[in-house]
């Protein structure tokens, strides 16, 4: 998206709650690859997927600073509960400082460790999934989760347009390789409704039938 577009987009849609718009300053200042954050303009727009699914339990892999699991809570209805999963141990500390600094505290769950080995653990079916992890691992994150979805519920796939080298037809990026399995998976299996919003890099929404 060009940057003129962009900032017009933002200047027209709901700001950043401040909340958030801390959180997004210090995940630049404080952390590596800060543009893993989800940001102003996807971040309302998970915040309004949310309200339009209602979901009571939703599970996200891949929490990076927490900034997107936040946007979920905003949007949740207020008996519903998020898990989400982080593998990095490092940035523990830095995402529970601002979960419960949020008014979202007791209903948010984190989890640090592998998300293949942490979600069978986790009991129940979810509402709504966040699947926004290692590039690599996404056909088998999938395979993981979708048993897990209620029927009617959805799966939101982050990067699949993995900042346009989908269409580069000579990669050998592992990353992008993932990316470009998981597409080619998704597009042939009649379980689901799929379609790619082609914001930031790409977000797939999946509708389990």
């Amino acid at each position: 998206m060009q940057e003129e577009l962009e900032e017009y987009i933002l200047n027209h849609i709901d700001p950043e709650p401040e909340m958030m718009r801390k959180l997004n300053r210090d995940t630049h200042i404080y952390h590596l690859y800060s543009r893993m954050c989800s940001g102003h303009l996807q971040g309302r727009m998970l915040k309004m997927f949310t309200r339009m699914i209602r979901p009571q339990r939703i599970l996200e892999l891949g929490a990076f600073t927490g900034y997107s699991a936040l946007c979920f809570a905003e949007g949740m209805p207020q008996d519903a509960e998020l898990h989400t999963i982080e593998i990095d141990d490092e940035i523990e500390d830095f995402i529970l400082e601002r979960f419960n600094a949020s008014p979202y505290a007791d209903r948010m769950h984190l989890y640090i460790g592998d998300a293949m080995e942490i979600v069978p653990t986790l009991e129940g079916e979810f509402d709504l999934v966040f699947i926004d992890a290692n590039k690599r691992n996404y056909v088998d994150y999938y395979n993981l989760v979708l048993p897990r979805v209620r029927k009617g519920g959805f799966i939101l796939a982050d990067n699949t347009l993995w900042y346009g080298k989908v269409t580069e037809t000579s990669t050998r990026d592992p990353q992008t390789l993932g990316i470009l399995e998981f597409n080619d998976m998704l597009v042939k299996d009649t379980r689901v409704e799929k379609v790619i919003l082609p914001l930031r890099d790409g977000l797939t929404l999946i509708h389990k039938l």
